[in-house]
């Protein structure tokens, strides 16, 4: 590879996914390396990726149903690091993923933020069943397939609560969908019947069945429940859903609005259908309707109208994809206060010079009060990203008019102790940022390139590898509701 830099750099990553019925752990480590030729500008890339330990699958610890043991997931975190052979500070990016039903419990949100900060240096916070379905996509092998064949292929991951459909056709994500569907929506103990989640019991009653609590496993409305869910998905494969299927909906429709041609299944229920797991004992017991909808899935004659392509990783999928898939790298030409990093839960605001510099630098000013207001609103000092979008060409002059309204506006927020910090699309974060250090900002600059975020997305910023570049992890802390 002439005009290469060979020199690859290493970083550690972790990833954790507290699901409705089970908790895993995955350390992974990655090679990144300058594909730039050595007269370009350097381009840091993820050129490798490398599992360096996968966790047993252990059943989610719970106080009660309404509510995650916090210390039992932070001791089975820390004894899976031990039995990894790292340590906290290893950890340099990656993911804890709060999934399926378990994002509904009252104390998701404390314990993603809490995990943040003790299970890792730099480890992020994210849930939201969309992103969640794209994870699973990337882990279990559902992504790669797309790319590698152009073929449209939608992932359809099914755990204890939840089923995240997400479509691509090669890196382009198509649309997102999630349901109400999972092996723990009845469960079952001593040969009873003991708990109907609300959807399910919603379905039942919507079509005047009689499943209740305290049923014998064996009643007949149970094979109905698990049938009427493997026939729901592939409607909703297919974008043909009809009026029945909208009990079962958790959030927007179908979207990807093209036909589907590949079907890949991850998640715990494909792991009952595949049985790619090893036979390593672990505590999770199937005393739910698990089993019963693998089986309904496998048997759905409409599903088979779709080639099924068997996934590389079943009930770890999410996991996978948390730790591998999560993490994307800065340009090269960025001007980073390094003592300042990391910054972790940024929320993002997305300013656009779409109709041109002198346009959006007269509304500039006014931006940056709404975004102040909008992520500071009790002045407590929370800081925040301005996303630059659509800069046109920059002369130096303009530069150095921008540089010098961004340190006027960041005089008017709660802190303004706090570093400015600023994420571009276009390879303008060097010249900005250099240009900001020159007029004296008192306050550290870190601004950034070659990332594209949302407005609304929260970042976490890295520490500078060697290669100058920093990872940058973009996510959303969105929990959906019940």
């Amino acid at each position: 590879m002439a005009g290469v830099h060979l020199k690859r750099d290493k970083m550690v990553s972790a990833g954790i996914d507290i699901g409705t019925s089970t908790t895993k752990v995955i350390i992974s480590r990655f090679s990144l390396m300058n594909t730039a030729g050595s007269t370009d500008i350097p381009r840091i890339e993820i050129v490798g990726k490398e599992i360096l330990y996968k966790s047993p699958i252990f059943r989610t610890p719970l106080k009660d149903a309404l509510t995650i043991d916090v210390s039992s997931v932070e001791k089975f975190i820390r004894s899976q690091y031990e039995e990894a052979g790292v340590h906290p500070s290893d950890i340099e990016t990656g993911a804890v993923i709060i999934t399926g039903e378990a994002a509904t419990k009252r104390n998701a949100s404390e314990i993603v933020h809490h995990l943040s900060g003790e299970a890792g240096d730099f480890l992020v916070a994210t849930a939201g069943s969309d992103l969640e379905g794209i994870i699973a996509a990337k882990g279990s092998g559902a992504y790669d397939h797309s790319v590698k064949t152009g073929r449209v292929t939608a992932n359809v991951d099914i755990g204890g609560g939840t089923a995240n459909i997400a479509v691509f056709k090669r890196e382009e994500l198509l649309g997102t969908c999630t349901l109400h569907i999972g092996g723990r929506l009845i469960e079952f103990c001593d040969g009873l019947v003991t708990s109907i989640s609300p959807p399910v019991q919603r379905l039942i009653e919507q079509e005047g069945w009689t499943l209740t609590i305290g049923d014998p496993i064996h009643h007949r409305d149970i094979d109905k429940v698990t049938k009427f869910m493997a026939e729901s998905i592939a409607r909703f494969i297919a974008c043909e859903p009809v009026l029945k299927d909208n009990v079962l909906l958790l959030g927007h429709h179908p979207n990807w609005g093209t036909r589907i041609e590949d079907v890949i299944f991850s998640g715990g229920i494909s792991e009952c259908m595949y049985k790619k797991e090893s036979s390593k004992p672990t505590d999770i017991l199937y005393c739910d309707v698990g089993v019963k909808l693998a089986a309904a899935l496998l048997e759905n004659s409409t599903l088979t109208k779709w080639n099924r392509i068997e996934p590389k990783e079943t009930v770890r999928a999410t996991v996978i994809g948390a730790g591998t898939h999560t993490t994307e790298i800065s340009g090269a030409t960025n001007q980073v206060a390094s003592e300042v990093l990391p910054l972790k839960n940024l929320p993002v605001y997305k300013f656009s010079f779409k109709d041109g510099f002198k346009s959006g630098l007269s509304i500039f000013g006014e931006s940056v009060k709404e975004a102040i207001d909008m992520y500071d609103s009790f002045q407590e000092g929370q800081n925040f990203v301005f996303y630059l979008a659509d800069l046109p060409y920059m002369s130096f002059k303009n530069i150095r008019i921008l540089a010098k309204e961004i340190i006027k506006m960041s005089d008017l927020r709660h802190d303004s102790e706090q570093p400015i910090v600023i994420v571009l699309q276009t390879d303008h974060a060097k010249v900005l940022g250099q240009t900001l250090h020159a007029m004296n900002a008192r306050q550290s600059i870190v601004c950034i390139d070659q990332i594209n975020v949302e407005h609304g997305d929260y970042i976490d910023i890295g520490h500078t590898r060697q290669s100058e570049v920093v990872p940058v992890v973009i996510k959303t802390l969105t929990f959906h509701s019940s």
